[in-house]
């Protein structure tokens, strides 16, 4: 990625580390987090010979307690903030990524996050490029839902259907040129389709399928290690990586 230059000057981690986000090098961001991570758990004190084998099952078991306990935190803190606050209008209009390629990928491009900070960084800007892919996994859980749930599949088709009639109904009988009576027809309608969704229990499979998508969302954006957006061609110039 960077060219060896001997006249380069040391600067310190936190300020390289600001200036690889500003960039847009996030991918190199993310590799950095998990390599001094793992730098600092290999990094252990060694033992002393004359210190007993109890002493060093228990040490170990308290290290892996510790360890679970904090991938637990981990996973628990990506309730704690937004993960789309950085999500904008812009990523919902280009093309899907290839759900084989970039999407899921392959069993290298997963890694669990090492740190909290990591794991923020990762489920914002996966959000970001995976926009339309978590869009339509929602879409596909509400449809299974709804294949579990017959009453919610027939309420909604029954709103639907509502809806056709009042708009043929509208431009059969032109009440365009009554605009009171029209406000009070769309009223009537939208009370109607409120309580046919209400009995229906439409809302627990929106519910449902809300509460899958964004657990699968939250799973795979923070496990999903981050790719570069861009790529160095052949030719030394800049191309658009694969989507």
């Amino acid at each position: 990625m960077f060219d060896p230059n001997p006249l380069s000057l040391s600067v310190p981690e936190s300020e390289f580390e600001s200036w690889l986000r500003d960039s847009g090098y996030l991918e190199i961001v993310d590799q950095r987090s998990t390599d001094l991570h793992r730098l600092s758990t290999a990094a252990k004190p060694s033992d002393s010979a004359a210190e007993s084998a109890t002493a060093k099952i228990s040490s170990s078991g308290a290290f892996l307690v510790s360890r679970f306990l904090s991938r637990v935190w981990t996973l628990l803190s990506l309730l704690t903030f937004n993960p789309f606050s950085k999500l904008a209008a812009t990523d919902f209009s280009g093309d899907t990524p290839p759900w084989t390629v970039a999407f899921f990928g392959s069993s290298e491009s997963y890694s669990f996050p090492s740190s909290r900070s990591q794991a923020r960084l990762r489920v914002h800007e996966n959000v970001k490029r995976f926009a339309r892919n978590y869009s339509t996994l929602f879409f596909l859980f509400f449809a299974c839902s709804l294949y579990q749930l017959p009453l919610a599949l027939f309420g909604l088709l029954s709103c639907l259907a509502l809806w056709d009639a009042f708009r043929f109904s509208g431009d059969r009988w032109r009440s365009d040129g009554y605009p009171l009576l029209r406000e009070a027809l769309i009223r009537i309608a939208q009370c109607l389709a409120a309580v046919i969704l209400f009995i229906s229990n439409v809302q627990f499979a929106v519910f449902c399928a809300a509460g899958v998508s964004f657990a699968v969302m939250l799973l795979h954006a923070s496990f999903r290690k981050l790719t570069p957006a861009k790529q160095p061609d052949q030719r030394g110039g800049q191309r658009t990586m694969a989507k």
